[in-house]
C-alpha cells in the first residue's frame, strides 16, 4: 500500500472517519495500531508477526535493563542487540555473506556452492530494527524510564506513516504525542494535505516520469554510452533519490500530521550543503543522527585522539553504507562518504582552522565542489554492481560528439531547479516561506500540482528506500 496508491487513499479516509470520530483516547490508539498492522500486512501477511514478535521482545526486554543491575543489564543489552541485528542479518546479508565467503574460499583453491535460500526480505524491517534498538539502548543508558503500556510501545515501532521508510523517530520523540489525547485539527489537516501533495509531486512528477526515465537508461546500458548521457543519467539520479525518499519522508510527516502527529524532519535541502558534515546534517537526518548517537559515539567518537577519530568516522559510514544494501557498492558509497567527511575535518582543523570558506563566493564553489563529489557517490549507489559503477564514472569523461536529448535536458533542467530551490531554501522554513504565499495562489500551486500527478504519465516506482 504505497502513498500513491488508490487503496491509500481510501485507507486514510477510513482511518481520519474512525479516528475523529472515538472519543476514548486509548481505543483511539488502538486503533491507529490496529490500522498500523493493517497497513503493514497489506504487503505481505506473512511478516506481521516478524513485526509484532520484534516489538514485544524489546518491550520486555527493555523492561529487564531497567530494573537489572551491573554485569546483568549488560547482559540484556547485548541480547536484543544479537536478536535484532541477527534477524536483520539473516533476512538482509545472508545471501551477501556466503557469497562473499565462497569467493574467500576460492581464492585458496576451495570450491564452496551456497545452498539457495530463497529469503524475502521484510518490508522496513531496517527502518523499524533501528526504531526498537534506539529504544532499548537509551534505556540502557538511562535516558528515561520504559513505557508499561505495552500498546504505546508497539504503536511507536508501527505507527503506519513512517513504518516502511523512516523517518527514524525516537521514542523521546513520540513519547508524549502517544501518551497524551490528540486528533486532527483544522490547521494540521491542511497543512498535512499540503505536504501529502507535494510529497506525492516529487515522488509521481519529478522522481517518476522526469528523472526515473533517464537515470534507467543510462545505467541499464552503460556500455557504450556518450557522455551526456552519463552526465544527464547520473543528474538525473540525484534528482531521482532525493525526490523519491524526500518525497516519501513528506508523505509520511503530512500524513501524520493530518492525524495530530509530529514527525521530525529528514531531509533540509541537502544539495545545498556547504561540506560534507553540512550535508549529513542536512541528508536524512533521522539515520545520520542515529549513526552518531549510537554508532560514532558507541566507538569513542573524536575523544581518543584525532587517528581513531578518522576510524571512526569511516567506520560509521562503512556500516552505514552497508545499512543502506547488502552490496559492495553501497560499503563503497559508504567508504566514499566516510573519506569525504575524513578529508574535511582534516583540513578544517589542520590546515585551516579559521574556518574552510570566509566569503560568499568561497562558499558556494565549496557547495559545488561538495555537490559534484556526492553527485559521482551516487554513482556507487546506484550501480547493479562495481564493475558497472566504475564504466559509469568512465563515460563522464567519455569523447562524443552525440548531445543531450530532450528528455535528457528536461532531466538536467529540472536538476538545476531542483538545486537552486535547495538554495533559495537553504535557510529558510518551508511553512513559514508557504504562509507569505496568497492563499488563491497557493491554492492554484497545489491544484496544479495535484493535476500533475493525476495526469503523471511515469511508471508507477515503489519508493526506492523500500529495499532497504
Amino acid at each position: 500500500m504505497q502513498f500513491d496508491s488508490f487503496t491509500f487513499v481510501v485507507f486514510f479516509a477510513v482511518v481520519l472517519c474512525v479516528y475523529n470520530a472515538m472519543r476514548d483516547w486509548s481505543a483511539r490508539k488502538w486503533f491507529l495500531l490496529i490500522a498500523s498492522y493493517v497497513f503493514y500486512a497489506a504487503w505481505n501477511p506473512l511478516f506481521l508477526p516478524l513485526l509484532i514478535g520484534s516489538a514485544t521482545l524489546d518491550y520486555w526486554v527493555a523492561r529487564r535493563i531497567h530494573v537489572a543491575a551491573g554485569a546483568a543489564r549488560k547482559r540484556w543489552i547485548v541480547l536484543t542487540l544479537v536478536v535484532n541485528l541477527g534477524v536483520l542479518g539473516i533476512f538482509k546479508y545472508h545471501a551477501f555473506l556466503l557469497d562473499n565467503l565462497a569467493a574467500v574460499f576460492a581464492l585458496v583453491g576451495v570450491r564452496y556452492v551456497p545452498a539457495p535460500m530463497d529469503i524475502i526480505l521484510p518490508i522496513g524491517i531496517s527502518f523499524y530494527t533501528f526504531h526498537s534498538l534506539s529504544y532499548c539502548l537509551d534505556i540502557y543508558r538511562g535516558k528515561f524510564a520504559p513505557t508499561r503500556n505495552w500498546r504505546d510501545y508497539a504503536l511507536y515501532v508501527a505507527f503506519f506513516p513512517q513504518l516502511v521508510a523512516g523517518p527514524i523517530t525516537r521514542f523521546t520523540q513520540m513519547r508524549e504525542q502517544i501518551e497524551n489525547p490528540r486528533r486532527t485539527t483544522r490547521e494540521g489537516m491542511a497543512w498535512g494535505c499540503a505536504l501529502l501533495v507535494l510529497g506525492l509531486f516529487e515522488k509521481c512528477v519529478l522522481a517518476d516520469t522526469v528523472f526515473a526515465p533517464v537515470a534507467d537508461a543510462f545505467f541499464n546500458a552503460v556500455d557504450g554510452a556518450s557522455a551526456a548521457a552519463a552526465w544527464s543519467g547520473t543528474l538525473a539520479f540525484c534528482g531521482q533519490i532525493f525526490c523519491d525518499f524526500a518525497g516519501y519522508s513528506t508523505c509520511a510527516i503530512g500524513t501524520a500530521l493530518a492525524l495530530g502527529f509530529v514527525l521530525p524532519t529528514n531531509f533540509r535541502y541537502p544539495y545545498a550543503a556547504v561540506g560534507f558534515s553540512d550535508f549529513w546534517r542536512r541528508w536524512h537526518i533521522s539515520l545520520s543522527t542515529w549513526l552518531r548517537d549510537y554508532l560514532y559515539v558507541s566507538l569513542g567518537g573524536n575523544r581518543r585522539g584525532a587517528w581513531r577519530t578518522y576510524v571512526n568516522l569511516m567506520l560509521t559510514m562503512l556500516i552505514g553504507g552497508l545499512w543502506h544494501g547488502a552490496a559492495w557498492t553501497f560499503v563503497i558509497w559508504g567508504g566514499l562518504h566516510g573519506v569525504y567527511l575524513a578529508v574535511e575535518r582534516f583540513v578544517r582543523e589542520r590546515l585551516w582552522p579559521q574556518g574552510v570558506v570566509a566569503s560568499a563566493p568561497l562558499r558556494f564553489a565549496y557547495g559545488l565542489l561538495t555537490l559534484l563529489l556526492v553527485t559521482l557517490a551516487w554513482i556507487w549507489f546506484r550501480a547493479a554492481d562495481a564493475g558497472t559503477a566504475w564504466q559509469a564514472t568512465t563515460r563522464l569523461v567519455a569523447t562524443s560528439a552525440e548531445g543531450p536529448s530532450t528528455e535528457q535536458w528536461l532531466a538536467i533542467a529540472a536538476f538545476v531547479v531542483v538545486t537552486a530551490v535547495h538554495w533559495l531554501m537553504r535557510e529558510r522554513d518551508l511553512k513559514s516561506e508557504s504562509a507569505r504565499i496568497p492563499a488563491p495562489l497557493l491554492g492554484v500551486l497545489l491544484g496544479a500540482m495535484l493535476a500533475l500527478i493525476v495526469l503523471s504519465p511515469g511508471d508507477n516506482h515503489a519508493f526506492i528506500y523500500f529495499q532497504f
